[in-house]
């Protein structure tokens, strides 16, 4: 059974950085596209960023391109995102999420909440103004 678990949120003054991590307990990491959402209070989960199984295709929301990058290790069965000149509205917890149940892995999939197997617990982020 997969686990993911995040790490690396917490409270950053706007126009700060921080970097989140997560780390997948499972076997089947290197198989497995990876993403990164965010849920504010009162709205619903968002696609931030995502890196398909291979690592040849990166994707991201218009709202973070150039500030936010996403990476892999596999050999840490590791994701990461760093995030840069933060906003008081990317306030949310942020999440990853493991996706192994094939190897689709265009922007309309990987952005897409309901195309994810695994899910973590989350992380806070908190950017103050």
């Amino acid at each position: 059974q997969v686990q993911l678990v995040e790490s690396g949120g917490g409270l950053v003054q706007a126009g700060g950085s921080l970097r989140l991590s997560c780390v997948d307990s499972g076997r089947t990491f290197s198989s497995a596209s990876m993403g990164w959402f965010r849920q504010a209070p009162g709205k619903e989960r968002e696609f931030v960023a995502a890196k398909s199984w291979s690592g040849a295709s990166t994707y991201y929301a218009d709202s973070v391109k150039g500030r936010f990058t996403i990476s892999r290790d596999n050999a840490r069965k590791s994701i990461y995102l760093q995030m840069n000149s933060l906003k008081p509205e990317e306030t949310a917890v942020y999440y990853c999420a493991a996706r192994w149940r094939d190897y689709s892995d265009t922007l309309y999939i990987l952005s897409n909440v309901k195309s994810y197997d695994s899910w973590g617990q989350g992380t806070q982020v908190t950017v103050s103004s």
